[in-house]
């Protein structure tokens, strides 16, 4: 089963990033033929700053192997470094409706937002299906915002075969309805857009700010306290198995312990979890060479796969 997915190079990652997507890349490794890209050409319909565009790709490469992305497992590669996919972006417009774009979602919502309403903005979504459609991906994961482009690609691909005959796969959304949201520090999701995020990579006394900012309520440190309603309850339960969280829930109803405690537990649980990608991280910015080697290595990879099959719609189209 092929497998594709991207990432934005959008700044520091979060926990949320990590229990919300990353780690079942990483897991679907050994069962699935996994297509991962860092989507720099999609990051910039948010930002056209080149300087920061280039280093947070590279910070997202980092970021991605030191969590368990295996080039050797999966095609691993930077957007930008198969050109085939703004070809293929340009003859898919041929074959996309105004009207399709202009019911997506996803464009007002960023409109609404603040976004400006360009040309970029508007047709994402047919790049998007360019990056589904070049590798003859069978499943996109998708958070259910995202199920409507996946649509689109299916959409896209039909008028494209109705036309040319079967040239595309047509690609399922797969949304992971056991994936729990994951809380940030005021409750809400954890998002960057709600500066309540908890990072992986940040220096320790970072982390511990943000773990003492997550919001409690005001039970005294002696009486019991109920952990299906403490916002540090359920982001380290992420970190336990069951045992574990047994034995931590018991803390809480047995009382003589303040959030404070249970903060201090919670920075113990993230700091041992990412420890060895934290040391893995920092060893892969320190070496920005090798890391372009392993985007390259996956970028001939992604290449030969995309090469044949432009090959074939460049037959079909006079090209």
């Amino acid at each position: 089963m092929r497998v594709l997915t991207g990432l934005q190079p959008s700044g520091d990652l979060h926990i949320g990033n990590y229990f919300g997507a990353i780690k079942q890349m990483v897991d679907a490794q050994n069962t699935s033929e996994m297509f991962i890209f860092i989507a720099n050409y999609h990051a910039m319909t948010s930002s056209q700053n080149g300087e920061k565009l280039k280093e947070n790709s590279l910070k997202a490469a980092a970021a991605f192997l030191s969590l368990g992305i295996d080039p050797q497992k999966s095609v691993f590669w930077l957007q930008s470094d198969v050109k085939e996919v703004l070809e293929l972006y340009w003859i898919l417009s041929q074959f996309t409706p105004m009207g399709l774009l202009e019911r997506a979602h996803s464009y007002k919502d960023k409109i609404a937002k603040g976004l400006s309403a360009s040309h970029g903005l508007f047709s994402y979504p047919v790049l998007m299906a360019a990056d589904i459609l070049l590798f003859d991906t069978q499943l996109v994961p998708v958070g259910k915002d995202q199920i409507q482009h996946v649509e689109i690609a299916r959409d896209i691909a039909l008028k494209v075969n109705n036309e040319w005959g079967e040239i595309f796969t047509l690609p399922q959304a797969k949304v992971n309805e056991d994936v729990a949201v994951v809380l940030g520090t005021d409750g809400a999701k954890m998002s960057k857009s709600y500066k309540n995020t908890i990072d992986i990579f940040s220096d320790e006394k970072t982390l511990k700010k943000q773990i003492s900012s997550i919001i409690t309520d005001s039970t005294p440190l002696e009486e019991p306290k109920d952990p299906k309603e403490c916002n540090v309850f359920k982001i380290a339960k992420l970190f336990l198995d069951e045992e574990r969280e047994s034995d931590l829930k018991s803390r809480y109803l047995k009382g003589g312990e303040g959030y404070g405690h249970f903060k201090m537990y919670l920075n113990e649980l993230i700091n041992e979890y990412f420890k060895d990608a934290r040391q893995k991280y920092k060893e892969f910015l320190e070496k920005p060479s090798y890391l372009k080697e392993i985007l390259d290595f996956g970028a001939n990879r992604a290449k030969n796969v995309a090469q044949a099959k432009m090959q074939k719609i460049y037959d079909k189209i006079g090209l």
